[in-house]
Formats: structure tokens, C-alpha cells, sequence
């Protein structure tokens, strides 16, 4: 997904070592979520259409990899598909060729270079990455690996040949017996130093997870532009629960999307979701105390703030699978205070940045969902060299969080163990009254696009045969109303205490 980090200025705080565990013929990464110090922004590549679009979590997961021997701490991002390193990697051999990536904020670029990448149980040799300059926003022996489909690779366009595949394709296809699969597991533990274990697995699932190659298939549907593929599918109709249990309704602004579905795009790159507006409304709109406002702290933008002992639980379903939200996902503790001192916090599902939609998808659920959901891709025919006889890519996904457990933990973090349940009411629904469908309304106005303009002809035709009929009738009134001067006059008015005069004249009567 063409959608990336800004200014990796926050990789210049980040300083640790990952153990790597062998694991045969499949990968597995061990990957740490550490804090920013700094707020750094999340954009669309220049390439796109639309504003940048800016996230302002301030978290970002990592792990460590090793180029022709060397040390790398690198930010996992499977929202893009390039492998790029600052700093100068020994023995590394140029391709003669050189590749450059656009941010809001600044850029990536630099030669293409080959070097020997190593993730422990797998070797790839003369992996291509870019070898960018280091600066203050680019620190030495850090970047970003891309783990997207190859088809988004700028190194991949540029070399233009198997050589230039993006890091899963080489594995995959120097292991033909593993699956083509990636794993995601994200998740929080106990230990405050170590707050957000994750795990990535290639070619393998996660030791007690096993079962998620059971769940429903979930078809990752084709972006118009295959430059730009995602790792995007559909919500079920009806599929997301507000916080009283029932479907909010939404309509999809990508072309062809089914009525009551959102094409949805899986990142790990985001913390904050972006969500249509009437989803956050949906979710945060009805609580009391909830305030939709410009928060200028860390560049947050629009969002809904509210009390951070709020509890919101809603649900996502996908493939007829329900995935419980955790409510510390949903209201987002960052330390945020208003000037007088009040604590607040955020809703997380925040609404999509003016600008920033896609005719491509309706949302961006990053780690916030992430977190509740196992995620399983099977990379299928966007391997580079696939046969035309290789099944299509596909998601799967297995809920991670239990209701009752999460409300467990929200009781413990946010109100001091103190389960005394919410002293609060959901305001009602829709307060102004009105119960129109978007999606209806959308669908009918769709409809009658292709019509518009006999519509529009057949009112000017009604319109002006309005027009002269006014205009005739006006004439012909006038016209019964004028009389001659040789015509008689007009009979009198008629008064209740005598006869009505005669209609012609008569000799015997006196006038």
C-alpha cells in the first residue's frame, strides 16, 4: 500500500536488540512496539491522489535484520514493499541504478544496491534495498522493510526484473515448499518496558494459532491500479457493531462495492484506523461527554475526545467471523491534557482526513484493530513468476480478544479496579430525527445520474408549456373582461333584499 512514513526521524530514538529464534524452512520475527518521541506522520507516496494523510499515533513496531553481516534496526511496515537502509552497507555491489521515494515531509532516495539479507532461518542473497544518505531524519543502520506485494516496490519498477523483487517474493521463491504465507500478531503485555510484543511469522503460523487456517478466506479485492495493490477485502454487510450493539450504517465510496460494505485495507504502518466519518461518529457520537474537535497536540487533527474512563466496545465482522474491539484500543490513552490540566483521550478510530479518501478503499485499520485480530495473508498469484495455475491471494483472520477479559483489563487500567459499571447513557440515535440511509440515499442518486439530463430537458419542456399556458389564460381573461363601448353594460350587483336585475331590457320595467 502506497502509504508511508513521512520522516522516519523516530528511528534515531530507538535503540535495541531482538532475539532470533531458528526456525528451519520458515521465518519468524520477533517485533517490539516502542513509543515515538516525537510525533512523526504517516502519508500517502506522491504518487497518489488526494492530501496526505497524517497518523498521529505515537507507536511504531520494529525488528532486526542483517545485511551482508551488518546490523539493521528496521521498522516493519506491511504497508509498503521496499527494503531501505541508511548508511553505507560493506561489500554491498551497485546496480547502476537508483530509486526514490516522496513523502509529506521529506524523502528516501539513494542507488539501488545488492547485498546477503539473513532473518536467521532464511538466507536471501543480492537482495535488492536502496542505500539512502544519513541525516538527522535518516540515522545510520536503520529503515523501513516493506512487506507488501511486489507489484508496489519501487526497486522492483525500477530494475524491472526478478532481481528486484521485494523481500517476501525472494523468500518465497527460494522456498517453494513453505506456503506463501505472512503472519501478523500484535498484542500488550504486563511488563511496562516492554508494553507491545508482536510476532511475524513467513511461511508458517504462530505455535498455538494453528487454527486460523481454518477461518473463512477472505478474497483480497484487486486495486484499480495494480501498482498500488493492498491488502484489502470487504466488511460484511452490516459488519461494524457500535457501542449499543447494533449496525451503523455506512455506504461505500468505492466503485462496485456491495451496499452496506467497506473495502478495507489492513496496515500495520497505522496505529490510529482511518475510518469513514459516519463510522466515528457511530462509534463515539453518542456518548455524553464525547467533543469532535481539532486536537493541535502530537498533529492529531479532527477527532472525538472523551473521558478516559469511558468504555467503548464495538465489533468488526468479517467473513461472518465477529472480532470484539479491546476498549483500550477504542479510547486512546496518549497523555493528552487540555490547558487547564483535565486529562483526555481519543477515539482511535479516527475519521479520515479531509482529502484523504481513496477510490480505492473506504478505510485503513491498523494497529488498533490489529490487535484483536490474528492476521493471515497467503500472497497466492502476486508472487512474482506465478503460473497461471496459482490460486488467487486470500486473508484470513482469528479474533484474539475476549469480551469479558478486555472489560477485565479496562476496570484495572482505567478505573483502578473499581467495576462500579458506566454512570452514563448512550444519547439517543439519530437526535435530529432523521432515519435516512446514506447508502439508499446514495443508491438513488446513483441510479438517476444516467438520467439527469432527459430529466433535466423534459423539465425546461414542462416549463416553458407552464409559462405560455399562464400567459394564455392571462390573455384570454383579459380579452373576456374588456367590453366594447356599444356593448350594454354589465349586469349589477345583486343585494339579498330585492330581486336580481333582469338579463335584457324591458320597456315596462323604469330605470
Amino acid at each position: 500500500m502506497k502509504l508511508r512514513l513521512s520522516t522516519p526521524s523516530l528511528l534515531l530514538y530507538v535503540s535495541f536488540l531482538l532475539e532470533l529464534q531458528d526456525v528451519g524452512a520458515s521465518l519468524s520475527l520477533p517485533i517490539v512496539g516502542r513509543r515515538r518521541e516525537a510525533h512523526v506522520g504517516l502519508a500517502r507516496r506522491s504518487s497518489m491522489s488526494g492530501a496526505n494523510l497524517q497518523d498521529s499515533s505515537d507507536l511504531d513496531y520494529y525488528t532486526n535484520i542483517t545485511l551482508n553481516g551488518t546490523q539493521n534496526t528496521v521498522l516493519v511496515d506491511t504497508g509498503s514493499s521496499d527494503l531501505w537502509v541508511a548508511g553505507s552497507i560493506p561489500g554491498a555491489a551497485d546496480s547502476g541504478h537508483t530509486a526514490s521515494v516522496n513523502y509529506a515531509l521529506g524523502n528516501v532516495d539513494g542507488p539501488i544496491k545488492f547485498a546477503d539479507l539473513e532473518f536467521d532461518g532464511y538466507s536471501v542473497e543480492n537482495q535488492a534495498f536502496i542505500e539512502a544518505n544519513i541525516d538527522p531524519s535518516h540515522p545510520g543502520g536503520q529503515g523501513i522493510i516493506g512487506l507488501g506485494p511486489n507489484s508496489g516496490s519501487e526497486v522492483h519498477s525500477t530494475i524491472n526484473n526478478p532481481s528486484g523483487d521485494a523481500v517476501l517474493d525472494r523468500i518465497f521463491r527460494a522456498n517453494t515448499s513453505a506456503p506463501n504465507i505472512l503472519t501478523i500478531l500484535l498484542g500488550r503485555a504486563d511488563d511496562p518496558s516492554e508494553p507491545f510484543p508482536g510476532e511475524i511469522t513467513v511461511g508458517r503460523t504462530i505455535s498455538g494459532f494453528e487454527n486460523i487456517t481454518s477461518q473463512p478466506k477472505l478474497s483480497v479485492r484487486d486495486d484499480s491500479d495494480s501498482v498500488n495493490q493492498h491488502w484489502q477485502t470487504l466488511t460484511d454487510k452490516n459488519g461494524i457493531l457500535g457501542p449499543d450493539g447494533q449496525p451503523i450504517s455506512v455506504s461505500s465510496g468505492v466503485k462496485g462495492a456491495p451496499s452496506g460494505q467497506l473495502v478495507t485495507v489492513f496496515d500495520s504502518g497505522f496505529s490510529l484506523p482511518q475510518v469513514p466519518k459516519a463510522v466515528a461518529d457511530g462509534i463515539y457520537g453518542r456518548f455524553p461527554q464525547a467533543s469532535f474537535q481539532n486536537v493541535t497536540q502530537a498533529g492529531l487533527g479532527p477527532v472525538w475526545t472523551l473521558p478516559c474512563d469511558v468504555e467503548v466496545n464495538i465489533t468488526f465482522k468479517f467473513g461472518g467471523v465477529s472480532f470484539p474491539i479491546h476498549p483500550l484500543d477504542t479510547n486512546y490513552d496518549d497523555g493528552f491534557v487540555y490547558p487547564n490540566g483535565t486529562k483526555f483521550c481519543v477515539g482511535a478510530f479516527q475519521p479520515i482526513q479531509s482529502g484523504a479518501e481513496s477510490s480505492d478503499y473506504d478505510m485503513i485499520l491498523g494497529m488498533a484493530f490489529l490487535r484483536n485480530a490474528y492476521l493471515l495473508v497467503n500472497f497466492g498469484d502476486f508472487v512474482d513468476g506465478s503460473s497461471s495455475n496459482t490460486a488467487a491471494p486470500y486473508i484470513q483472520m482469528l479474533p484474539v480478544t475476549s469480551p469479558s477479559a478486555a472489560h477485565d483489563d479496562f476496570v484495572q487500567e482505567r478505573l483502578d479496579g473499581n467495576d462500579s459499571g458506566q454512570n452514563f447513557q448512550l444519547l439517543p440515535a439519530n437526535p435530529d430525527g432523521d432515519g435516512d440511509d446514506d447508502s439508499d440515499s446514495k443508491s438513488f442518486s446513483q441510479k438517476i445520474k444516467p438520467y439527469l439530463p432527459y430529466i433535466i430537458a423534459g423539465s425546461i419542456v414542462v416549463g416553458l408549456l407552464l409559462v405560455g399556458s399562464i400567459i394564455w389564460c392571462c390573455v384570454r381573461s383579459r380579452r373576456q373582461r374588456y367590453r366594447p363601448l356599444h356593448d350594454p353594460a354589465p349586469i349589477g350587483a345583486t343585494y339579498e333584499h330585492a330581486p336580481p336585475p333582469f338579463a335584457s331590457y324591458q320597456p315596462r320595467r323604469r330605470y
